[in-house]
């Protein structure tokens, strides 16, 4: 590219077309052609006439300088001229583009791909072959076409890993098998790690080394953890520098499932320090929605940390078949259960019946041997749904004939009456210590201390699934500890009791490991290597670079001791990993982490990720000629006396399109506003008939129930709405009220399309006939007869008068008859299925319907409902306490309709028999 005057221009030879600007203004002026000469004998009455306006046989200076400006415009905008040229790319030769592209460079991506962008921009102007790689997913450089890499940039994202041992030996093989030698720009992360030196010096050695790095400090966030009550965090940066303030994030969902900012803290890096501790205390509920805690304003992996199960506190029930006996708390039965699950779990008491409804997590039984039917079937019934029933032998289990002659569903295995001694004064034997823990056990890969033996057992009976249920056994073979699958979940019995009394086992800390592994408590404590070993764990979701979470897909499972102590890569991404009962999260960063900032030889040019990007000019100025021509027709229209009639059409399509915006813009605003009165509040809606004194009272009435609505139920129900069927949006009310009068027009058939449209959507039609007073429902008045051809093109299902155990009867009142200002007998509803059956027991059908589509009936419930503008009755009803007593019943027909539009099948459920019952006396 050469660069004139501070702008480059990417095919300078076009310019040398300027020098012909001369000519071509010679060119350019426009000469009239000479006039045709003819003979004319009456040429003579012409001589001495003289022309009062002359036309210049030159073209103006202004015209020839606007075609002028035109025409060098295309020639500098095809010259491809460009401001802020880049000249990052110095020398000859292939170029090597090297990338740490790890988590500590995603916050600064953008920046990163801008610069890589603009050195492949140079590269392919100056002809040089380029190759890109990165450190941590190495591949061997090929060099190519810098136009090939540029298309190849937006695929290329950082990972979720610094470069590993693994990564570093691919990448200086690969580098090793270029024969020639070449230039390396690095975008270094900015971090230090194992084997960047060795990779510096093998590109050193190959040419010319520049290093690109932002001044930005890295930071990070390691792994929450629970101490004291409180969630511990720790921000760091890679150096230290001056004091500054970092938010952190606490992002969980809420109620609704939608994820939200739940908590923000501020921490302090002080100057010269790389650390800063940050302290939060969160009720219970808070802390087990938190699934991740951010750095605020860092767009990183490492500015994550994930959390799993060490924040969820557990809920546990406890429950012993006896007290403690003389007040001494180590005699307890849960005493050393509850020290171990202090720390992490939160307890649930009362009464077993109570507790079960608010659904533990484990509910532990110590020695219960009997049960209450109730209270078994309430436990069958909550196992069976996912629940853990962990229990203890004791001596009322030994002396109990619970499970003895048929399997008990929660007990594991079928006991043996008594039980099992050993290790005493009158024993022949000594105390039994514990068996290695077999390969499908979850215990397996704890370490056994030689101390914790086992006196005295309760002992399963031999059984042929005794082997399968088996997950911890004494050194002789004697099952200790059972389990088996019941529903979704499980029952797990310890054989010995859960204090000191039969067993050394609670009080040693293989007690709390296996407890751990039944994910009895949450393990506040972040397990380590040890502790799972043996054991295999599916990623859930896994991280990218920039710390978002995805499916992990068919990725591999991990090892539990290569889970918490590998080196992140490929095969081992940060993410959330599961088994059946727990989860752990790896986080980028480990609780033992400290960053540190890279440091680079003297002899490295580093230089900032700062770029200027270019800007073409070439569309602009090719733009400018194209108006510069637009403005020379504009001009010689205008000259030539032209420009008059092409204005005047002009003014004539610019007034059409301006007259039909105007029309579309205020069409536009009255649906706008139609719909924004209609959906504010919820509102009731009356058909207009084009009878004012109908629609007067329709629109009384439904304002009469909006106000009966407001002061029984919640429902809070905004002013009434007439509706024009030919122009309204119907989706926007639940109901439709729909006075019949024997002269309204038929709708048109985009209206009846849009009716069923709103029927086949859930809506409901009250057609009201209001001539109950003189003819029963049907065709006998000119009303019914109207309200057969109106509702002729609707989608009505089949109809019968409601019956009395239909769900309209008690949506929110006990009715039986539904009068408005007459007392018809007949209201016609959907019809119920043909198979609907009487259950027995039941005062009503199980019928379990939705919302009937139309309500028919003459019996004028506006005229009942309708108040003036003090909310008196606006019309009569009857005559004095009856007619009152009729009143409230039209009202409550009302409540009751609005309630079963609004809540569907929800009182057609059986749940609210025993209500209903109550209420019918029954």
């Amino acid at each position: 590219m050469t660069v004139l005057g501070g702008i480059g221009f990417a095919s300078p030879w076009l310019l040398v077309a300027l020098l012909a600007l001369p000519v071509l203004w010679l060119i350019l002026r426009a000469v009239p052609p000479a006039p045709i000469r003819r003979l004319f004998p009456a040429v003579t009455l012409l001589l001495g006439l003289r022309d009062e306006e002359s036309v210049s046989d030159r073209t103006p200076w202004w015209l020839l300088l606007i075609r002028m400006l035109a025409v060098a415009a295309v020639i500098v905008g095809l010259a491809g001229p460009v401001l802020n040229p880049q000249r990052n790319v110095d020398g000859k030769g292939p170029l090597l583009i090297l990338l740490d592209a790890g988590w500590a460079g995603a916050s600064g991506w953008t920046q990163r791909m801008d610069l890589l962008d603009a050195q492949l921009t140079e590269a392919g102007r100056a002809g040089r072959p380029v190759a890109v790689m990165r450190l941590t997913a190495p591949e061997p450089p090929v060099f190519q076409s810098a136009d090939i890499w540029r298309s190849r940039v937006p695929g290329i994202v950082p990972q979720p890993w610094q470069p590993g041992p693994d990564q570093i030996a691919a990448a200086l093989g690969d580098i090793a098998e270029v024969a020639t030698g070449f230039d390396t720009h690095w975008l270094s992360d900015g971090l230090e790690y194992e084997g960047r030196d060795r990779v510096l010096s093998a590109v050193s050695d190959r040419g010319t080394l520049t290093v690109f790095m932002s001044s930005a400090a890295v930071l990070g966030l390691r792994p929450a953890s629970y101490v004291d009550g409180a969630v511990q965090l720790t921000v760091l940066r890679a150096a230290a520098g001056e004091e500054r303030t970092q938010a952190v994030v606490a992002l969980g969902p809420d109620p609704s499932g939608t994820v939200r900012v739940l908590e923000r803290a501020e921490a302090r890096l002080e100057a010269g320090e790389t650390e800063a501790q940050l302290s939060l205390s969160l009720p219970t509920e808070l802390r087990a929605r938190i699934s991740r805690f951010e750095l605020e304003g860092q767009r990183s992996a490492g500015a994550v940390a994930l959390t799993d199960d060490g924040l969820s506190r557990r809920e546990v029930a406890l429950f012993a078949g006896r007290q403690d006996r003389e007040g001494l708390e180590l005699l307890s039965p849960l005493h050393y259960l509850t020290q171990v699950l202090v720390p992490s779990a939160d307890f649930v008491d009362g009464a077993l019946l109570d507790v079960l409804p608010a659904n533990p997590d484990v509910v532990v039984l110590s020695d219960v041997a009997t049960l209450a039917p109730a209270e078994r079937d309430a436990l069958t019934e909550w196992v069976e749904n996912g629940g853990l029933l962990l229990r203890f032998s004791g001596p009322r289990m030994a002396a109990s004939d619970i499970g003895r002659d048929e399997a008990d569903p929660l007990l594991p295995v079928r006991l043996r009456s008594g039980g099992r001694t050993v290790g005493g004064a009158m024993s022949w034997g000594e105390a039994k210590t514990l068996a290695p823990f077999a390969e499908g056990s979850p215990f397996f890969g704890l370490d056994i201390p030689a101390e914790v033996t086992v006196s005295t057992q309760v002992v399963a009976q031999p059984d042929p699934d005794l082997a399968d249920r088996v997950i911890a056994a004494l050194s002789d073979g004697t099952p200790l500890v059972t389990r088996k699958p019941l529903g979704l979940g499980q029952v797990v019995l310890f054989h010995v009791t859960a204090d000191a009394e039969w067993s050394s086992l609670p009080l040693s800390g293989l007690f709390v490991e296996m407890l751990d592994r039944l994910a009895v408590s949450s393990g506040a404590k972040r397990p380590d290597a040890a502790a799972l070993e043996g054991t295999i764990w599916n990623p859930l979701r896994v991280m990218d670079g920039f710390g978002e979470l995805e499916d992990a897909g068919n990725q591999a499972g991990v090892e539990g001791g290569a889970l918490v102590s590998a080196v992140l890569g490929p095969d081992l991404r940060p993410g959330i990993y599961g088994n059946e009962k727990r989860r752990i999260a790896r986080n980028v960063l480990a609780p033992d982490t400290v960053l540190a900032p890279v440091a680079w030889p003297a002899s490295v040019s580093v230089v900032g990720l700062e770029v200027e990007r270019e800007q073409p000019l070439g569309g602009w100025l090719l733009s400018l000629a194209l108006l510069l021509l637009a403005a020379d027709i504009v001009a010689s229209l205008a000259l030539s006396g032209r420009l008059g009639q092409l204005r005047g059409a002009l003014s004539a399509v610019l007034a059409v399109f301006l007259l039909s915006q105007d029309a579309s813009a205020q069409a536009t605003s009255e649906a706008e506003r139609f719909a924004l009165e209609a959906t504010h509040e919820l509102a009731l809606a009356h058909v207009l008939t084009g009878n004012r004194s109908v629609d007067d009272v329709a629109r009384a009435g439904l304002l009469g129930l909006s106000q009966t609505l407001l002061y029984r139920t919640s429902v809070e129900p905004a002013g009434p709405i007439g509706i024009d069927l030919e122009r309204d949006e119907l989706a926007f009310f639940p109901m439709l009220y729909w006075p019949v009068t024997p002269d309204q027009p038929a709708p048109s058939e985009e209206a009846y399309a849009r009716l069923n449209t709103y029927l086949r959507l859930g809506g409901m039609i009250l057609f009201d006939t209001r001539d109950a007073d003189v003819a029963r429902f049907g065709a006998g008045s000119p009303n019914g007869r109207k309200l057969q051809q109106l509702a002729a093109p609707l989608d009505i299902p089949p109809l019968e008068p409601v019956p009395r155990d239909h769900v309209l009867t008690r949506a929110f009142y006990l009715l039986q008859d539904f009068p408005g200002r007459h007392a018809g007998p007949d209201v016609w509803v959907e019809a119920a299925p043909m198979d609907a059956e009487q259950i027995e027991g039941m005062p009503f059908r199980n019928l379990n319907d939705g919302v009937t589509p139309v309500v028919i009936g003459g019996n004028d419930w506006a005229a009942a409902w309708a108040v003036d503008g003090q909310g008196r009755s606006l019309l009569p009803v009857g005559r004095g306490l009856a007619g009152e007593r009729q009143r409230e019943l039209a009202h409550r027909f009302g409540v009751n309709l609005v309630m079963h539009v609004l809540t569907g099948n929800y009182k057609s459920d059986q749940v609210h028999v025993p209500a209903l019952l109550d209420r019918l006396g029954q």
